[in-house]
């Protein structure tokens, strides 16, 4: 069966109940959550096997962490032990024009001091097809960076097929290098890279002409020029895909996404999300249905981008990081049924 290996951060979430915001809040709702573990949650809820990589304080807070990954049938026992703590992030949920709020507090994480050569990268991709990170693990630490690169150097080595989710997050960059000048080494090494409407631009100026993300609407077609100009600049990349969010307010928003592989344009259904429960964890779920969605559909990149699409959207119903839903209820949406109704 085909093998997935994930490798970054996972955090304790704390949310405000309901819509209230950090100042009215009396407690918080705990959760789990991080990109490339979100990415494994929704794989091993789709059924492929899938090992997590990080590592965590050995305390009952990282331990809590490991059986929750568990709980999903994510594997876990390569994770290295280890650190002072986990990093927290706290999460208020935004309602029409007020937008959502995180705060981190993840100085000094576990994830952040390992160093190359604590994990056995060659033992660990034995059985693996598929490699996964995502740009927020190099942005942790320069240790974390020299890991990942570590990671990407094996996999190309082994053939494994590699992966990234570009997801530039400005405020984690505060060790002394830019993204700029970490991500292009690491980014080589992958086959398939996703980004957003704002990540190509932010880490290697690449963008879209005539396009404002905040309109509430997006072009599919404008984004073909930033496919093209990434596979240009990283030739090993096989395909580009990029997600589409068009942002009418805090709860509303329109959804789809594009995947080029170097001569067709693929163009997903778009989506309108009217009531959005929890968009945290909207691009790992498109990531882990992506992922899905091409090693189940061999050659079909439509098929695959369109249970992406599907997959993420369901997502927005969702409270915390993870995806869950089943094949089921993707493949039914897949096919129009966006009803609703109750299954009986």
């Amino acid at each position: 069966m085909n093998h997935v290996v994930t490798f970054g951060e996972i955090m304790l979430r704390l949310s405000t109940p309901g819509f209230e915001r950090f100042v009215q809040a009396s407690r918080f709702d705990i959760n789990f959550g991080g990109g490339e573990a979100n990415v494994a949650v929704s794989l091993a809820n789709y059924g492929i096997p899938v090992e997590y990589i990080t590592r965590l304080p050995k305390n009952d807070i990282g331990m809590a962490a490991a059986m929750m990954l568990r709980k999903y049938g994510v594997g876990t026992r390569y994770i290295v032990w280890g650190g002072e703590r986990m990093g927290i992030y706290f999460l208020e949920a935004g309602a029409v024009s007020r937008a959502s709020k995180v705060i981190y507090d993840r100085a000094h994480a576990s994830i952040s001091t390992i160093e190359p050569g604590m994990i056995d990268w060659d033992k660990v991709f034995e059985s693996c097809h598929w490699f996964h990170w995502t740009g927020i693990t190099p942005a942790i630490s320069e240790d974390t960076a020299h890991v990942c690169l570590e990671a990407i150097r094996t996999a190309n080595r082994k053939g494994i097929t590699v992966s990234t989710d570009l997801n530039y997050r400005k405020n984690l960059w505060k060790y002394g290098k830019k993204a700029s000048e970490v991500m292009p080494e690491l980014v080589a090494g992958c086959e398939i890279i996703l980004g957003n409407e704002e990540d190509a631009e932010k880490v290697f100026g690449i963008k879209p002409e005539g396009v404002d993300i905040t309109a509430g609407h997006v072009e599919a077609e404008a984004y073909e020029s930033v496919c093209r100009q990434l596979m240009k600049k990283f030739p090993k990349a096989k395909k580009v895909i990029i997600t589409l969010r068009g942002s009418i307010n805090a709860n509303h928003n329109t959804w789809s996404g594009v995947l080029f592989d170097g001569k067709t344009l693929f163009q997903a259904p778009q989506y309108d999300i009217t009531h959005i429960v929890d968009r945290v964890g909207g691009g790992d779920s498109f990531m882990g249905g992506l992922i899905y969605g091409m090693l189940t559909y061999k050659d079909d990149d439509q098929k695959a981008l369109n249970f992406a699409v599907a997959a993420s959207c369901l997502k927005h119903t969702i409270p915390g990081d993870f995806n869950l839903v089943t094949l089921d209820e993707v493949e039914k949406l897949m096919q129009g049924d966006a009803s609703g109704r109750v299954s009986r």
